[in-house]
């Protein structure tokens, strides 16, 4: 696709979704239930292996890092962390690049300088779950952004479920099943499918495959560093691995670069001071804050400002 097809979606998000909902995955998703849509009306979703399984990067990063990190001082991991943000991510990828010359044979993450600025901002996580919240939180100054804001009480915030018994990984992986997959990832597939009337369905959530999951002892999910190491053995059967081995990708669009370029003129004028201001819903100082710096590419704060910029374009569409 062009970036003009993906681009075109944009105007349609806030009547799709019926509500601010600023997971930018969502365009690419549309897009590709689009596409599905000529040729079928019913199709599968391979939706809550990752969290089933223990398939996200988070969770990897979890189990190899969190012991040694926490060992380290405060006060340490906080120098550390001033240092990584002092270099922008556009910077930290052209550094990346250069070091893949020389070691060949390794794979680096897509985007590695944001994912190095992600990691720099929960580097001074005192415990997992503050180590979580961290990594899935876009905004960690509500207060500061929503004018008179105070974030209510969820099961992350506030109404913690028991889940003793569960190491961290595993709580990881049971927030996510009860807040993201269906508050974000359910709903993202579902409202961009029926936007185009097709019928999608999700097998990993029969309730048998979840309770033989949750079943499972957590070494045979995670192996050695191999995330969804179960369901890897049972795909290696049927599809040659060298057709499937490759580092994980999201399922993401360079909003980052389309913010500076052809979305600038689109965002400047719901993210404008005035505009702000006459609302009053949000903070406009934070936010010009992070607008400035986006455009300047000294940081990347494309999640943050499509945050934003969710809320105003619905916004704008309900007047």
């Amino acid at each position: 696709i062009t970036a003009e097809q993906a681009l075109s979606v944009i105007p349609s998000l806030a009547t799709l979704y019926d509500e601010p909902f600023s997971d930018c995955s969502q365009i690419p998703t549309f897009l590709v239930s689009q596409l599905a849509r000529q040729h079928v009306t019913v199709s599968l979703s391979g939706d809550a292996g990752d969290e089933l399984f223990c398939g996200y990067n988070r969770y990897q990063m979890t189990a190899n890092l969190w012991r040694k990190i926490v060992t380290v001082p405060i006060p340490l991991r906080k120098l550390v962390a001033r240092c990584l943000t002092s270099i922008s991510p556009t910077t930290l990828d052209r550094l990346a690049t250069i070091l893949s010359r020389f070691m060949p044979g390794s794979a680096l993450p897509a985007h590695v300088g944001g994912k190095l600025h992600k990691g720099a901002e929960v580097l001074s996580s005192q415990s997992a779950h503050e180590l979580y919240s961290g990594l899935v939180s876009h905004w960690t100054d509500l207060d500061t952004v929503v004018v008179q804001g105070q974030e209510p009480p969820t099961l992350l915030t506030g109404n913690l479920p028991n889940l003793s018994g569960l190491d961290d990984v595993q709580r990881m992986m049971a927030f996510d099943m009860m807040t993201y997959l269906p508050d974000d990832i359910l709903t993202k597939v579902d409202r961009a499918a029926m936007g185009v009337s097709l019928e999608t369905r999700v097998p990993f959530l029969d309730h048998r495959v979840v309770e033989f999951a949750w079943s499972l002892p957590q070494a045979m999910k995670l192996r050695d560093g191999q995330t969804k190491w179960a369901l890897r053995q049972v795909l290696y059967r049927h599809v040659p691995k060298a057709l499937i081995e490759r580092p994980k990708m999201g399922f993401g669009v360079p909003i980052d670069s389309w913010l500076r370029g052809p979305l600038r003129e689109w965002a400047e004028d719901l993210l404008s001071e005035a505009r702000l201001k006459h609302e009053g819903f949000l903070n406009y100082v934070p936010i010009r804050k992070k607008w400035t710096e986006h455009l300047s590419g000294r940081r990347n704060w494309q999640y943050q400002l499509w945050d934003v910029l969710m809320f105003q374009a619905w916004l704008e569409k309900n007047k």
